[in-house]
């Protein structure tokens, strides 16, 4: 009786432990199958590595930048998160971080769509220095052992600028509010091409890559991606922003974006701005037409111009005075400017700035 009593208090207090010892025994299990979750998605989409023989590892490593000096690996592999975009070349994942309990996107770029590794040093040393007001921040870069690449950047739970101008809400009709979203992408623009010590293309500037904050002060993302990418992803990507009507005519002919071309693109997300509508949904846009602005030129020839403005836009002009209904005129003069077929005759990013500010409402 004695010796079974014994065994009794060694298993009562024994037992606690091992329900512990299990408990993390499945959380280890757990672990492991997102891992290889996560690196069976990586297979499916041409491998890992950046050139490497296969079955060769790298190290791990994590390259934090201004805003990211607290992240460590397990805070980003860790991060439950959903997919809140997805394209040809990359995933992106809202992740909740667990330790601080702040939240970031994730940018997963596809190991077969990474450029060679010396080229994505160097780009993401450059881009991950940028800093602004109205650009998104690169905050880390992690770099996983068998080519993994997720890149990290805060969450804006305001969403897109297409977003915004679909939703159709009441803000994104007020002309005070699209003059600053305006002022703001093309502020964030300007440095990227005369703020640093060499200029930056962005190379894929769209609606769908200008983010908003909480303010609604808009955060240019994406620049320099095409940087990071091997050319054929480059292209896939240019294929694209040709799709939705922000690709350059010059383009067809050249394969490497430029400031002219950010600046085509730029002008027709202006008129995006004005029309509050996608470019590509506008009832003037017809199968023939290889480039919008055509098309929008064709409405100035024939004193058509207010057909593509928003309605409540005009509206607001006619209450006030005929200088602010000038000032929507010399807003869309200044777009369609920026869509010259001609790269040289676009204006510079420093004389749209100017033009802007003139046409305050």
């Amino acid at each position: 009786m004695e010796k079974l009593r014994k065994i009794q208090i060694i298993l009562g207090l024994t037992s606690p432990f091992l329900v512990l010892l299990l408990l993390y025994a499945m959380y280890c299990r757990f672990r492991r199958r997102i891992r290889r979750s996560r690196e069976r998605e990586s297979l499916e989409d041409g491998g890992f590595g950046y050139g490497e023989e296969e079955g060769e590892k790298k190290a791990e490593e994590l390259t934090r930048f201004a805003g990211g000096e607290h992240l460590t690996v397990h805070d980003i592999l860790e991060a439950p998160g959903e997919v809140v975009g997805k394209s040809s070349y990359a995933t992106l994942y809202r992740a909740s971080l667990q330790r601080s309990g702040s939240v970031v996107l994730l940018r997963f770029v596809r190991p077969a769509c990474v450029g060679r590794t010396q080229d994505v040093l160097l780009a993401v040393q450059k881009l991950g220095h940028v800093r602004h007001p109205n650009l998104v921040p690169m905050t880390a870069l992690y770099a996983g052992p068998r080519g993994e690449t997720l890149f990290v950047h805060p969450f804006y739970a305001a969403g897109t600028l297409s977003q915004f101008l679909q939703d159709g809400v009441a803000e994104s009709r007020r002309r005070e509010v699209i003059y600053k979203l305006c002022l703001g992408i093309v502020k964030g623009l300007d440095h990227l091409h005369t703020g640093l010590q060499r200029p930056v293309v962005h190379g894929n500037l769209k609606s769908n890559n200008i983010l908003l904050d909480a303010h609604l002060q808009p955060r240019l993302s994406d620049f320099g991606l095409h940087l990071l990418l091997n050319p054929t992803a480059g292209q896939e990507m240019l294929k694209a922003s040709a799709a939705q009507g922000y690709k350059a005519p010059e383009l067809i002919k050249m394969k490497d974006a430029s400031t002219e071309s950010d600046v085509y693109s730029l002008g027709v997300v202006l008129l995006e701005m004005l029309a509050q509508k996608e470019i590509m949904n506008n009832k003037f846009l017809h199968s023939q037409d290889l480039h919008l602005p055509t098309s929008l030129r064709n409405l100035v020839l024939e004193h058509k111009i207010s057909d593509m403005f928003s309605s409540e836009l005009i509206d607001q002009s006619k209450k006030q005075n005929s200088t602010k209904e000038d000032s929507l005129l010399m807003f869309f003069q200044l777009a369609m400017a920026c869509c010259s077929p001609t790269p040289a005759l676009r204006p510079d990013i420093k004389h749209i700035v100017r033009r802007l500010e003139e046409i305050r409402p």
